[in-house]
């Protein structure tokens, strides 16, 4: 490589970086999983990790059987890259590698495109020791891909099976403004 294409190929990279670290939008995202007015972004992250799934009895059927989410297990780094966190579950808990932790309830989803898990925007409680996730209101799952239910066959045969997909989403902190 010389001169000449090295320095394209950084101006390339530098006009990538800058595009990438452009502040989060919620104008491309569906109007249910939009977190209310009075809020801003804390911290963006991106989750990638394990979703698992059981093979269950289908509720309220006695001869039916379906996948059922058991739970996530995933890495949250920040968008350079570095671990900051991690994301598992049940509950639903978003930790900080400062400690403080968080759960929340679900308050909408939508559509995350064909073979992904849903958008989510989901209510904080209150936080769990003080760091990071201290005063957060809002989390967001955007950018899935990935994570869903198994293809595979879930029947009286292999009840209680369990199956590990992988995912990732980015999530979205928001704090009150």
């Amino acid at each position: 490589m010389n001169k000449l294409s090295t320095v394209v190929a950084l101006a390339g990279f530098a006009a990538f970086s800058s595009a990438w670290a452009a502040p989060f939008s919620q104008d491309g995202l569906p109007a249910a999983v939009h977190v209310p007015a009075g809020n801003k972004v804390a911290l963006e992250t991106v989750g990638a990790g394990d979703i698992t799934y059981e093979c269950k009895v289908k509720k309220d059927t006695m001869d039916q059987h379906e996948w059922v989410f058991v739970g996530p297990d995933a890495v949250l780094s920040d968008r350079s890259g570095k671990a900051v966190g991690k994301y598992f579950g049940p509950p639903a808990t978003w930790e900080s590698n400062d400690g403080s932790k968080i759960t929340a309830t679900q308050l909408a989803v939508a559509p995350g495109g064909s073979g992904n898990i849903p958008l989510q925007l989901v209510k904080a409680n209150p936080a769990m020791g003080n760091g990071a996730m201290s005063g957060v209101t809002f989390i967001q799952r955007v950018a899935t891909k990935g994570g869903v239910a198994p293809a595979s066959n879930c029947a009286a045969g292999n009840l209680g099976a369990k199956e590990v997909v992988k995912y990732q989403a980015d999530y979205i902190f928001w704090k009150a403004m």
